[in-house]
């Protein structure tokens, strides 16, 4: 059953694991948060970039983490819809170095646990705050 008591918790616990993941460089934590079958997308240098999980975590575990360069931290949750009781998008903001990033992540809940089964971005470049 879908509630608001425990739904949107849990998918805020899950989304504060993923940011913590991208700052951290953690590829154990976004594995996580990630279905095994996730698929990740971009297209913001006009061409397309897809990536399974098996090819996205080990770019995460060997890029330089924003929390190593002691980055200050710029994610916030914009939105999060439910459309049933196992499925909900959220828009979210974040950054790594000069880069700032949409992500629109899709979500399932699956035996009890919500997942994120999809990523769909798109950056700009912007200066670091100084």
């Amino acid at each position: 059953m879908l509630t608001m008591q425990t739904d949107y918790p849990a998918i805020i616990a899950l989304l504060s694991d993923y940011f913590d993941g991208l700052y951290r460089s953690d590829s154990q934590l976004l594995a996580s948060v990630f279905h095994p079958s996730a698929q990740y997308f971009c297209a913001s240098d006009g061409s397309l970039l897809h990536l399974t999980m098996q090819e996205y975590f080990p770019i995460v575990a060997q890029r330089e983490s924003p929390a190593s360069r002691h980055e200050a931290r710029r994610d916030r949750i914009l939105s999060i819809e439910l459309a049933g009781p196992v499925t909900a998008f959220a828009r979210l903001e974040c950054a790594i170095g000069p880069k700032f990033f949409t992500d629109l992540l899709t979500l399932i809940k699956l035996e009890g646990r919500w997942q994120i089964i999809s990523k769909v971005f798109h950056y700009d470049l912007q200066p670091l705050p100084g």
